[in-house]
């Protein structure tokens, strides 16, 4: 396995430079037009359609000015932010030896020695080719924390560091777990860092739109600011992901959630070329 990743790595790293000049990423609203943020949900392996979505907003030719995540969004999104294309996020979770970093023993930091392998190092936000935060919560607290400097890797691994799979992360006082309790879909940190427009991917399938119930809120603390930012995404797309579950890293499951998110993200690609036209 050690060895697969190690090439795995080394050739996500390899493209990466490539990538970097084709990529329509934008650093900043160029020509003060309006910023465009990509905002994308947490939802563990589901994440795998969220690259199947990146595809088409490359294809769109929007240009993303900032990048925010939460959980497996995170991962996916500092890896995008990196400069990494929809083709290299794909090939990578279509690997074996990317499913078994989610489904071996990971209750420590090990995870975090991959990350690094995976971004090249120890990435700090500011050297991101594309401005990025993602969400963690503080249990000392019960506080979400947006996460935006520092140790690139680390902070992936807090923001999706799941409750009771995952050892939290310390970072100074703070005792960080996945994001996704919280704040699944982060919207309102994209609106709170400039973005005029935002595109979410939400991979979520249970949304509870109907229920109000006072139990379900006292249990679900995140899910009225999650109807919140659900209604306030400008473009919102959310893959049929009806029948898949975090756990499905399979590779074969990993596909079939690819080539949903595909399908979703090419359903949305009117939207977001409408999108590109204003902005132009």
């Amino acid at each position: 396995m050690q060895k697969s990743l190690f090439f795995i790595v080394l050739l996500c790293v390899c493209m990466t430079v490539q990538a970097r000049k084709k990529v329509n990423h934008a650093s900043d609203g160029e020509g003060g037009r309006p910023k465009v943020a990509l905002v994308l949900g947490g939802g563990g392996a589901k994440g795998a359609s969220a690259v199947g979505v990146l595809k088409y907003v490359e294809k769109s030719g929007v240009p993303i000015d900032m990048v925010v995540g939460t959980s497996i969004g995170s991962i996916v999104g500092g890896l995008y932010a990196m400069g990494q294309t929809s083709e290299q996020l794909d090939s990578l979770f279509r690997t074996r030896a990317w499913a078994n970093l989610f489904t071996g023993s990971l209750m420590g930091d090990s995870i975090v020695r991959t990350l690094r392998d995976l971004t090249g190092g120890e990435v700090s936000f500011e050297s991101l080719q594309i401005p990025f935060r993602c969400v963690a919560v503080d249990m000392n607290r019960m506080k979400e924390v947006v996460l935006k400097e520092g140790d690139l890797a680390q902070a992936m691994r807090a923001s999706m560091a799941i409750p009771v799979v995952f050892k939290p992360v310390k970072i100074g006082n703070m005792k960080l777990v996945d994001g996704g309790v919280l704040n699944n879909l982060p919207v309102d940190v994209a609106r709170e860092m400039g973005a005029d427009y935002v595109i979410a991917v939400d991979l979520t399938v249970n949304k509870h739109e109907n229920n109000s119930s006072s139990l379900l809120s006292l249990l679900r603390p995140d899910l009225k600011k999650y109807q919140r930012n659900r209604k306030d995404a400008d473009i919102y797309i959310n893959p049929n992901l009806k029948g898949y579950g975090a756990e499905d890293f399979m590779p074969n499951k990993i596909a079939e959630m690819i080539d949903l998110g595909e399908k979703a993200g090419k359903a949305s690609l009117k939207e977001m070329k409408k999108l590109k036209k204003r902005l132009d």
